[in-house]
């Protein structure tokens, strides 16, 4: 079975093994309290590998988590529909690209740091949205900042070609996670239903007719 934690862990990993060292010889409570420490980080930066179902037709969930909003936008004209992800500090929270395409925008929003399970922390907490192209579609993938979490890394530039499934970014501790995306995507999730990042089919293209779909190991 293949597992790895993320890279932004290294540093913190380094400092909390130095201090259950250190405690183990000095003060037992501080040892114990250290070791959970971490063990937790251990846990909280697992990076699983997913099976990632591709195509242009569909969008898969850009995180791990619960569905908390679903709800209509307008663009214009165009109506999006705009899918809410909570993650919980349970949940994996690494981020993966709901599909094929290139990113044309980055913006960094700064913000609040509100409860991320109520609506309207998508338009006043601290974030970073990304805008994906592919095709004549326009896809949003929103990181936003919680109450706890204080940090959003991204990794993904503009003009950059990127592939459905990979990793592209991290929200340390709990957050949220929005796809807004065109209405001529079926939705095919529900609120109060679990995510899983990479995997969760979110919608499908209206006009899709593919029967048979590949699958990669990401």
């Amino acid at each position: 079975m293949y597992f790895r934690f993320h890279k932004e862990v290294s540093a913190a990993l380094i400092i909390l093994f130095l201090l259950v060292v250190f405690f183990y010889f000095i003060y037992k409570p501080l040892f114990i309290l250290s070791l959970i420490l971490l063990i937790f980080t251990f846990y909280f930066f697992r990076d699983p590998e997913r099976v990632v179902p591709i195509g242009d037709d569909i969008l898969v969930s850009p995180a791990d988590g619960l569905i908390t909003n679903i709800t209509e936008t307008k663009e214009g004209k165009k109506t999006n529909i705009k899918v809410s992800i909570f993650l919980s500090i349970f949940n994996v929270h690494i981020q993966r690209l709901p599909i094929t395409g290139e990113v044309t925008k980055v913006d960094y929003i700064e913000g609040k740091f509100i409860n991320a399970t109520l609506d309207k922390a998508s338009d006043e907490n601290e974030r970073l949205k990304i805008t994906i192209k592919n095709g004549n579609n326009l896809i949003y993938v929103t990181q936003i900042a919680g109450l706890i979490a204080r940090r959003i890394v991204n990794y993904v530039k503009p003009n950059e070609n990127i592939n459905q499934g990979e990793r592209y970014g991290i929200i340390k501790f709990g957050s949220r996670v929005d796809i807004e995306f065109p209405n001529n995507f079926k939705l095919l999730v529900n609120e109060g239903q679990q995510c899983i990042g990479g995997e969760t089919i979110i919608a499908q293209d209206i006009k899709s007719k593919i029967s048979q779909r590949e699958f990669k190991k990401i």
